[in-house]
């Protein structure tokens, strides 16, 4: 394995945590959206993920059992989900129905904040990932001079 593939490997998991933390954020952003576009309040999303083969491999790399293993991650989907909205009932709202009850996001505050937080250590792994193949390719430099 070289250095480019060792950075497309943290690079493509760099750019799907990056994803994982905007729905994040959005999600968060969104806790307290009682009306969409859509109609109704906002659903909260999650992203999912999946490994893919890399690509760019050549025909004798192929060969090499161990580069038929590497794999790299991309986002495949970015789903809603189907937990039931928090209903409060609040007559005043301006968004509560003819019994008074206001549908609240089905967003979970902790559980979001908790993906957050992971997907920035797992960025941060990445990052620390790419810093140590690049200071390998510098030293590396330094030998051949």
């Amino acid at each position: 394995m070289d250095t480019l593939t060792a950075m497309k490997i943290s690079a493509s998991a760099l750019k799907a945590e990056r994803a994982r933390l905007n729905i994040a954020a959005m999600n968060l952003a969104n806790a307290n959206t009682t009306r969409t576009i859509e109609g109704g309040p906002y659903k909260a999303k999650s992203v999912v993920f999946a490994a893919k083969p890399l690509e760019g491999v050549n025909f004798k790399d192929a060969l090499n059992s161990t580069t038929e293993r590497l794999r790299t991650v991309e986002v495949v989907q970015v789903s809603e989900d189907k937990a039931p909205f928090k209903e409060l009932y609040d007559p005043s709202h301006p968004d509560a129905d003819e019994n008074g009850v206001v549908r609240f996001p089905n967003v979970n505050v902790a559980e979001q904040m908790v993906d957050m937080m992971s997907a920035r250590r797992s960025y941060e792994a990445n990052v620390t990932a790419l810093d140590s193949v690049k200071n390998m390719a510098l030293k590396a430099l330094e030998i051949g001079n």
